[in-house]
């Protein structure tokens, strides 16, 4: 059974940096397509960035330059390293298996001084 579990959520000023995990089972992330959603009660779930099997990577644009997505084979785990993080970041974070449509619980980051 494949499982993803996302962690790093919490607290920060705007301005801060954090750093969201998303640790696989059942599935190889070296050669699988992943992202991280987010969402915002009241608006749709939206794609944040997205790393493929190449390790080609794609952003959304209000977070192109200041959010970076990577992959730890060797670890099964896969990263979103989040600067200069603004209120509007503000929203329970999502990894996904992508083509497979399998989700993590989410984790919360909430941007606020």
């Amino acid at each position: 059974q494949v499982q993803l579990v996302e962690s790093g959520g919490g607290l920060v000023q705007p301005g801060g940096s954090l750093t969201l995990s998303c640790t696989g089972s059942g599935v190889d992330f070296s050669s699988s397509a992943l992202g991280w959603y987010r969402q915002v009660p009241g608006k749709e779930r939206e794609l944040v960035a997205r790393i493929r099997g190449s390790g080609s990577t794609t952003y959304e644009d209000s977070v192109k330059g200041r959010f970076s997505i990577s992959r730890d084979n060797a670890k099964n785990t896969m990263y979103l390293q989040m600067h200069n993080l603004k209120p509007e970041d503000t929203a329970v974070y999502y990894c996904r298996l992508e083509y497979h449509d399998v989700w993590g619980q989410g984790t919360l980051v909430t941007v606020s001084s």
